[in-house]
């Protein structure tokens, strides 16, 4: 993988899309889109460009734009409807729906509890189009005992999904 956007939207969990982040490996150019209410600034010394969610004509908002995947940790319910009916009203949504467009790898980390039906009806219409839907849900057979590696396992399971390597959390062996 050379190039990952990374969306953020909501405000609960971006801690997460923090640590997300700071893991990935430093060959990967990250390109991140921060919605309003994520309220975030991330200055790290990585490979990134943070891009501003209000200018629609961003570079990630056209098929041109070559990336290989697109990830939003966390993903708001607000964003995740707005994705699965195509209103591509900021730089986030509209990249999500260019991924959708050009058949790209897009996964999303809901991060609501409980999910609402509509919640549910709209992840399964993405999941049909193929989005990865992929909430953080701790894994008991991982034998968890702390909060920092819960987390590594959510991101060490999103990293497997995008094809990355990583040693974050022990492999279950039978």
């Amino acid at each position: 993988m050379k190039k990952l956007i990374v969306g953020i939207s909501g405000a609960s969990g971006v801690n997460l899309a923090q640590k997300f982040i700071e893991k990935l490996p430093k060959n990967i150019e990250i390109f991140i889109i921060a919605s309003d209410s994520a309220k975030i600034v991330l200055k790290k010394e990585q490979n990134q460009t943070i891009l501003d969610d209000k200018d629609i004509g961003a570079v990630t908002a056209s098929g041109s734009f070559k990336c290989d995947a697109m990830v939003v940790i966390p993903c708001s319910m607000n964003t995740l409807a707005k994705i699965s009916y195509g209103i591509a009203d900021n730089l986030l949504t509209r990249t999500a729906s260019v991924m959708i467009k050009e058949n790209r790898s897009l996964l999303l980390a809901p991060r609501e509890m409980p999910f609402s039906a509509i919640a549910l009806e709209n992840m399964l219409k993405l999941s049909r189009l193929g989005v990865v839907i992929a909430p953080p849900v701790s894994a008991y057979y991982a034998d968890i005992k702390e909060l920092e590696e819960m987390e590594d396992f959510f991101i060490g399971k999103w990293f497997d999904l995008l094809g990355i390597e990583h040693e974050l959390f022990k492999r279950w062996e039978g």
